[in-house]
């Protein structure tokens, strides 16, 4: 069993240091990566903090994963050594249940296997892509298109498909008009994608700090939630609002902002619980949301529908060393809008 660099938190309170971590043998179907670059998504100091339950450690987080095919195995059909892919937030799942036979495989019944800090079906634990190799069954790696930069493409297999998802499947398009609540690693993502599918873009920030950077990503107009009459002046507006941010917020404010049948969307995870006020649905017919990730198919497609349109992450790519550092600046706002680890530093 290859040992590869990592970095990796050593426990809860500590901070990530540079360390090795084990991966298993290149199997029958597996497929053997050589990672480029590799995302920090907020869910990673979410997890590696606990703060969504304990953890096994060392940890080495990291689920936008983009990188270079070393090593086939022998039955391997869809990727061969050379090929740009990535990997997002799952490696694994049951594979027979009608949520994977439909392609939906986040939505495993008996529990998709995450990239980091799950169980996976040797039992062993996961790690993730702050490292310098990583081992996935081919069902599992995506192909990243010729025309993204793999920098860039890397936080497109979460924060991409994340915003990408819901917006496909709750309509957005011509005519719609669609909200954004944040303007972070998902929010930016986001605006763009809204935008290419030809919906009205609308970003919800708390403050017009960043106005310029959402106009200029495509949204149509942007407002700041800190001031009350936002509420009053937007209300009854939205076919859509994609909420993004892992904060508590007044959720029924924002309901109270969608048209007749509008839909609230949550893809934020915030660790403590959002209240709703039942008027805030019943007055409108209008619906309260979650969607998580998208199923490997999906993911595919937003990589072909970024590829097409000219899209990627907006980055900020930064040396191993710099990752605790990084973890402030996320937790501080301070990145516009994503960090990405240049993993020839580890």
């Amino acid at each position: 069993m290859p040992t590869v660099n990592a970095y990796a938190a050593p426990s809860a309170s500590e901070d990530l240091i540079p360390t090795t971590i084990e991966r298993r043998d290149v199997g029958p179907r597996d497929v053997l990566i050589e990672i480029k670059y590799a995302g920090i998504c907020h869910s990673d100091i979410h997890t590696v903090r606990g703060d969504w339950g304990p953890q096994q450690y060392p940890l080495a987080p990291g689920h936008e994963i983009a990188g270079i095919v070393t090593e086939v195995g022998s039955e391997v059909t869809r990727h061969k050594v050379g090929d740009r892919v990535g990997v997002g937030c799952m490696v694994n799942s049951c594979k027979e249940c009608a949520n994977c036979l439909a392609g939906e495989e986040q939505y495993c019944l008996k529990g998709m296997v995450g990239t980091y800090g799950a169980v996976d079906r040797d039992g062993t634990i996961t790690q993730g892509g702050y490292s310098t190799h990583v081992v996935v069954v081919e069902d599992f790696v995506v192909t990243i298109p010729e025309g993204i930069g793999l920098d860039v493409a890397a936080p497109l297999l979460c924060a991409g498909i994340t915003t990408f998802s819901p917006l496909q499947r709750w309509g957005a398009g011509p005519g719609k008009k669609v909200a954004v609540v944040g303007l972070g690693g998902l929010g930016h993502m986001a605006v763009k994608l809204a935008h290419a599918m030809g919906a009205e873009v609308t970003v919800l920030s708390q403050s017009l700090k960043k106005q310029e950077d959402g106009l200029r990503l495509g949204a149509d107009q942007y407002y700041a939630t800190s001031d009350a009459g936002t509420f009053e002046a937007l209300a009854g507006s939205f076919d859509l609002i994609i909420n993004t941010v892992s904060a508590s917020i007044d959720i029924s404010s924002y309901l109270q902002l969608l048209s007749l049948d509008g839909t609230l969307v949550n893809v934020g995870a915030p660790a403590e619980p959002l209240p709703v006020n039942a008027f805030a649905l019943i007055g409108g017919r209008r619906s309260f949301a979650g969607s998580m990730i998208g199923g490997i198919r999906e993911t595919q497609e937003m990589l072909d529908f970024c590829a097409e349109h000219g899209l990627g992450a907006e980055i900020e790519v930064i040396p191993a060393e710099k990752i605790n550092e990084a973890y402030e600046r996320v937790l501080a706002s301070d990145v516009r809008y994503r960090f990405v680890i240049d993993t020839a530093t580890l």
